[in-house]
Formats: structure tokens, sequence, C-alpha cells
């Protein structure tokens, strides 16, 4: 008979089955096709003392069986009792399993579970169960790691469907004229280093490695590097669907249509939106990790069975932190791919760090990562850094420009830039202000213009028209980004007048029109049609795209030739970024009327640096070129009166009360109250901006247009405190997860139980704590987000009051540990927003 604890355990593992669609019993969608206690011979080989063996059979009781559609045994789920760890029926199971021929188990007490494929490796932890049709499409996944590691991938692994006929030309065989060839061809040739990190990644896989980290400078083409590995696994039978994952939209749509050019000839299908075409039907899903992990999606639409191997782009961000529930929710190869080496902190003492210090921050998502791929030595399984794609001629250094006016280099100094200000009484008292507050509590338009006027002059200039060179500035803010664009503009209209027509610069942020289809125009060379100083030249007639954080990572144009830094630059990741945006190599081409051709190549690009960030960075290049300023007229009373600008109005006339009315309202209340949500929804739905910032997940516009053509307008008064009201929630909420029901399935919004048992999930998905502390970890990482005298409790280390204390008890606490509650705590303080959980 079983004891409390283990029916417990298995109403909670009822629940799980029917949640992934598996029926108990016979319904209306079909007969069951889960059956409990099933009678199993067991057949063991048994030996005796006189050195013979013999068989032996005996009865067993398969605790839940699981069946396919057509009715043979697919799964046995071993449950054990809550305190036990569900691994310690692991050999019970696979002797159930190989008895009657079931290839796959669950291994479970409730609230822990482990899915074991018998033929890929060791159980892996999971949060849900798989579905029986996920299951039977892994059923016909058939891995061979022999074929993987033989598998032989040369330079035309990925164009060798175009090679039949070229290799034929005689003009392949002289070295100097095949390369040639091959670039007009635009064929898709592995570069030796490209060879050597898939090579390393064979050579790992045939070690027993599931995990492999790759580590690329930006611009050595990590894209075809995937897309070579994709081939190898899809060719190879060890993966049947693929999962890409980027942490930008911009990023998804790029992978999307480099795939589609590099595999189409070999693989159907490619889907990176979820309302296009069924995913199940595509061999590679591209999507967003944002668009995913909001809402808990990706629990809602995959089972952690649906894909061989995740491959996740810019990793230390697309896997960082709880998203990193995510990536441990699927099990099968992983591969994670980065621009930004651990060692590039090398100079960094974590211990001086504050613990608000971007460094300090960023500093734990490399390390994050590197325990992710269990790169537990610290070395990635293949490197390749700037330093070496340069030394082998594969990309380019920048010529570092340190640029710095009077007031920038106090602000940059330990002292900072002081200035006497005139209080209301007419007292003056000394402010200081350093480099993070420029262009947020420090405003300067002459420090502005000497800024872009510095750059205009010293800026690289396109080697085939002569006008300046296509570039990028990086600015605090999208109000400074619009303050420079219009200098900018107003500069280019005096010294090129007639020629420009405010084109010259454009600004590209998240609050100004078609910022993604600018980007690519950009890189196109169409922004705002084409150059007008040379004929027949195709270059972009925009020179100057301003931005504040878009247009870094994963951001593809190769005739970038000047990188501005207006802004201070706290991230070791966003610099590297940054930087990274020039380091591609380019060939410009020019042919005239005459069929003559003129090609230059691009020989540097210059990073222009106001803010002292490479110097802060420790950077390893040279200062080929120091700029120090002279600032005009700066004296430090013209900062006197320096404020921000803002439009206000307000009115002193009389408004008087015009009509009252007074309705009675009954018990069954106002009609509004049951369909206000419906009535947002039908007036959001209407804003086809709206619906396109929440495609393209651009929400800080989204929150414009919501702020300035919906929220407290007068025909409905729509507010996220209304919203929740009649919703009767117990939490705050979002206008992300409002715009997310409006124009997603959805059907309503989470209570706070429901979302603190996801972070509870997250977190065991993440650090795969034992299974007799899972109680423990829920019951204080709930008490933790939600009680404040709780928190202070733990903040303050007053242990001895959790004696008096009834959410969370003194022999929990002892039961488990300091070492787990700190990690509880790390995580909590990284990752979870504690204020929507507030009443």
């Amino acid at each position: 008979m079983l004891n409390s604890k283990e029916q417990q355990a298995r109403l909670k593992i009822n629940k799980l089955l029917e949640n992934a669609g598996w029926r108990l019993e016979d319904t209306k969608k079909g007969i069951a096709n889960v059956f409990f206690e099933t009678n199993v011979k067991i057949t063991e080989t048994i030996s005796s003392n006189f050195g013979q063996n013999f068989e032996k059979t005996k009865n067993g009781f398969i605790d839940f069986l699981l069946y396919d559609q057509n009715g043979f045994p697919l799964v046995v789920l071993e449950a054990k009792k809550e305190s036990k760890n569900p691994l310690d029926g692991k050999e019970q199971a696979r002797k159930y399993a190989e008895s009657i021929k079931a290839r796959f188990i669950i291994l479970s007490n409730g609230n822990i579970h482990y899915f074991w494929d018998l033929e890929t490796g060791d159980p892996e932890i999971i949060i849900k169960f798989p579905t029986q049709e996920s299951i039977e499409y892994r059923k016909k996944y058939k891995p061979d790691i022999d074929q993987l590691v033989n598998e032989m991938v040369d330079e035309n692994y990925i164009s060798e469907s175009q090679l039949p006929n070229f290799q034929k030309d005689p003009q392949y065989l002289h070295e100097t004229t095949r390369k040639t060839f091959l670039e007009d061809k635009d064929l898709h040739i592995l570069r030796p280093y490209q060879l050597a990190a898939i090579h390393t990644l064979q050579k790992a896989a045939l070690a027993g490695k599931q995990r492999f980290l790759f580590e690329m400078a930006t611009g050595t083409g990590k894209t075809l590097v995937s897309a070579a590995i994709i081939k190898l696994f899809l060719r190879t039978g060890n993966a049947k669907r693929i999962l890409f994952l980027v942490d930008r939209i911009t990023l998804e749509n790029q992978a999307y249509k480099n795939f589609r050019t590099y595999l189409q000839t070999d693989f159907d299908s490619v889907i990176y939106k979820e309302n296009q075409d069924d995913w199940k039907k595509a061999e590679i899903v591209v999507s967003t990790v944002q668009s995913l992990i909001h809402d808990n999606k990706y629990k809602q639409i995959f089972s952690p069975t649906d894909f061989d191997l995740l491959i996740a782009d810019e990793s230390h961000r697309a896997i960082g932190g709880n998203s990193r529930a995510l990536f441990e929710y699927f099990i099968g190869y992983k591969l994670g791919l980065t621009a930004t080496p651990k060692n590039y902190l090398k100079n960094i003492n974590s211990d001086d760090l504050a613990k608000n210090d971007p460094r300090a921050w960023e500093r734990r998502q490399l390390l994050d990562t590197y325990r992710t791929f269990h790169c537990k030595n610290g070395i990635a399984t293949f490197q390749y850094d700037l330093t070496k794609a340069v030394q082998e001629d594969y990309l380019i250094s920048p010529i570092v420009v340190d640029a710095r006016t009077e007031i920038t280099t106090e602000l940059l100094s330990k002292k900072g830039y002081a200035i006497l200000i005139t209080d209301d009484e007419g007292n003056k008292n000394e402010q200081i202000f350093f480099q993070n507050n420029f262009e947020r509590k420090f405003f300067s338009k002459k420090t502005n213009l000497v800024f872009v006027e510095t750059f205009i002059e010293n800026a690289l200039k396109d080697p085939i028209n002569g006008e300046l060179g296509k570039s990028l500035i990086f600015c605090v803010s999208q109000n400074h980004a619009s303050k420079i664009t219009q200098i900018l503009n107003q500069i280019a209209t005096k010294i090129w007048p007639g020629k420009y027509n405010s084109d010259f610069a454009v600004q590209i942020t998240s609050n100004t029109d078609n910022p993604q289809k600018n980007t690519i125009n950009f890189a196109n060379n169409n922004l705002q049609g084409h150059s007008i100083f040379k004929e027949n030249y195709k270059t972009s007639r925009t020179r100057v795209c301003v931005t504040v954080a878009m247009m870094t990572t994963g951001y593809d144009c190769a005739d970038i030739l000047n990188i501005v830094m207006m802004r201070p630059i706290f991230s070791p990741v966003a610099f590297i970024q940054i930087k990274g945006r020039g380091t591609r190599k380019h060939s410009f081409k020019f042919e005239n009327e005459l069929k003559e051709k003129n090609s230059k190549a691009k020989k540097n690009f210059k990073l222009f640096d106001f803010f002292g960030n490479c110097e802060y960075f420790e950077n390893e290049f040279i200062y080929d070129e120091i700029l120090k300023l002279p600032f005009k007229n700066s004296s430090k009373a013209d900062w006197q009166n320096a404020k921000i600008n803002a439009d206000k109005f307000e009115t002193f006339i009389p408004d008087p009360l015009k009509t009252l009315t007074e309705t009675f309202i009954g018990s069954e209340g106002m009609k509004i109250d049951k369909e206000y949500f419906k009535k947002v929804t039908n007036q959001i739905i209407k804003d086809e901006n709206l619906k396109e910032c929440y495609q393209n997940e651009e929400w800080e516009k989204a929150q414009l247009i919501l702020n300035d053509q919906h929220v407290d307008c007068p025909e409905l008064y729509i507010t996220l405190e209304k919203i929740r009201y009649h919703e009767k929630l117990d939490r705050k909420i979002t206008w992300k997860e409002v715009l997310t029901r409006v124009y997603s399935s959805t059907t309503k919004f989470k209570d706070k139980d429901c979302l603190l048992e996801e972070e509870c999930e997250k977190f065991i998905s993440i650090e795969k704590p034992p299974s007799n502390l899972i109680i423990e970890i829920k019951n204080f990482i709930k008490a933790y987000i939600v009680d404040p005298e709780f928190r202070k409790i733990i903040d303050q280390k007053h242990f001895s009051k959790l004696r008096v204390y009834g959410g969370f008890s003194m022999e929990e606490f002892e039961k488990l540990g300091i070492n787990w509650m700190q990690i509880i705590l790390d995580y909590i303080n990284d990752y979870v927003n504690i204020a929507p959980y507030a009443n």
C-alpha cells in the first residue's frame, strides 16, 4: 500500500502526464495510453558458486508504462516518493525497458524528473514531461557518433552542390585564378580556422562531449560555421531537428536568410516565425530567446525532446541569466558561440569590482557561459581571437583615435568636473559630474559640436569617391542621438551645400520609423538612395548612422570606415561588439561606362573614442592618433545654468463641472468589469504600428506608442492598474504582458503562485540541486520573493528569528544549508525582478 509521500508523488506525476497530453483513461480524444503497475517478466543472468551462469526469470511491476499511437510500449516511467532521488530507480527501470524493448525512460519523484534515451547517453533533468508525438519523433532519431566523427568536412562542405561544374573549369588549376573565381561565384568556402573549429567539435564528440563552446572574433563567420555543423549533424543522422537561438530580432532575420542561402540545396525548410508555417515541418528552427522565454512560451510550444542540437549565438547573452532555463529545458547536443572571450577581462581584479559594476555582471555572465558548456578549466572547445584573425589577414585592426576636450578630460578624472550652480535662494553650490553623467545629468551643446567637428575633420574618406566614409556613431541616449544627428546634418549642409538635403546623417533608434529596415538599407548601400558624388558608384547617400545600442551585435556592414563612441561604455561586451563593427575586410569596387574596373581594399578603420573607453578597458591596441582637443569658451561659468529643456504647459483657466449624472450599480456589477480587457484588446489590436513593434520585439518604441495614443485616453482610460483591477490579479503586470496577450494566443494573465512556481522551475533546471532539497528550495524562493519580512531576516542574517517565523522553519533552513541558500540568493538578486510580486 502506498504511503502518503508516494501518493503525493504519483498525484503530481499524473498531473504532469495529463499536462503533456497523455491519457490516463479513455476519453473522447482517444483510448488511454498510460497503464499502471504493468506486470513484466525480467530475465537475469545469475552466477553460481560453481562458476556457471544460469538464467532466472522474475516478475516486476512498471509504475507507469506509456504507449505509442500503435499501442506498443514507448516509455517506462519509474516513480519514487518525494524524499527519494529519482536516480535511485535507474537500473531497475533499465531492466524493465530492456525486457519490453522500450528505448525511453522517465525517472521522477513528482518534483524532479529525468529523461533517459538509452541509445544516446545519461539521464538528463527535464522540467516538463515530453508529449507522445515528440517522443515518437525522437524514436526516428538514430544517432551514430562514428558517422559524426568520420564525416569528411573540407573547404567545399557547404558549396559542394555547386562544385561539379566549377571543378571542370581549367582555370580551377591556377590557385590565384581559382580564388578570384570562387569570389565571383559567391561560393561559401570554409576557411582553415573554420574547418579547425568543426574538426575540434568532432574530436570532442568522440571523447563523449555533448556541449561545445566556440570563441570566435566578430567577423570570422560564426554563422557559416554553424551552417556547416548543422549540415554535419543532419546529414549523419545525429539530429532530426535543430534550434538556433539568437538574442535580437535582427539576428533572427539575418540567420534565417543565411541558412536559406547556405543550406537550401541540402535541406527542405528553415522556419523563424511562430506565425508562419508549422515549426514541426522544419529541420531548422531559428528564434530569438526573448520571444520564447516570455510567458514561458517554449514550454507551451515545445517538448524537451523536440530538438537534438541547440546552437546559441552570442551565447553569453542569449543564454545568460535565467534564460539558461530555456537552454537547459531541452536535451541533446548544445553549441555556444561567442565573440567575447573570458580572458578579455584578464586584467580585472574581480575582488575590487563593485556589485553594480557592469564588468562584474558580465564577468559573471561569461563565467556562467563556461560552466553551462562544461568548460570547467576556463578553456573553450575552440578559440580564434581578433589578434590571430588580423595576423592571418582575415580581419583588420582599428586606428584608435583618442579625442578629449577640456571638459571631458575632467569628466573622466577621478575628481570629476566641478561647477558652481546657483540655487533658488541665490546661494552657489559646487556640483560634481562624471563621465556617466554626460547627456543624462550634464548637457553641453558646445561639447557635442566639438565631437562632431573633430569626427568630420579626421574621419577616413571613401577611397572611390572621396566623400566621408560610411560611419556609425554610438550615443548616450535617444535624445543625445537626435541632437548629434541634427548637428551632423547642419554641418554637412555648410560644407557640402546642396549635396545631402539633411540625408547626410540618419538617426536609427527604437523610437524612429523603420529602424530595422534602415539598418538593412545602410548595409545594402541604399539608405536615402545612392551617393551623387560619383556616377554609377553604388554607396549609400547617407554617410552616418547615429544610434544608441542598435547595430552592434551581428550587424554586418563591411564597408564601415569609422566607428565613433560619443558615449562612455562600461560594458566589456558592448565595447568589443561596437569595435567589431569595423573589423571586417572589404573591397570598394567601381566600374565606369567603359567597363574599366577599379578596386581598393579597406586597409583599416578608425575607432573614435571621446570618453577614454579604450583606456578604461586596458586596450591592447596602440593609440595611432591622440587628439587633445581645445575647448573654446570653456569657462565654468558657462555651465551654471545647464539644465534639461522640456516643453511644459500649465493653464489656469477655470474648467467648471458641466454635467452630473448618478447611476445605481446593482449586485451584478458593471458590464465593463467583465468585458474591460476585451475592449482594451479591440482598441489596441487596430494599431498596426503597435502590432509591428510587437512582432519585431521593439518594446521601447511600443511603450512610446502606448503612452502617446492609448494610455489614459478618454475613450477607455487604459492603465495597467485598471487592467489589473478588472482581471483580479494579485500582482503587478507590464505592458509587454498586455501586448503578448493581445497579439498572441495567451488567454489570461498568470497569477502570483503560477509565476513563483515557474521561477522555482527555472532555478532547478539551471542549478540542478539534489532531489531531497527541492521542497525546501521552492519554499525558500517563494518566501524570499514575496515576503519583505523574510527577506529582512535573511539579508540581515537574523536566522534565529526563523524559530518564530511561520513561512519557513528553522528545520527547513538547517536542511537547506548556507551553501544552497547563497546560491539561491545570488540567483534571485541577479535574475529575478521582485517588484511585480508586490501587491
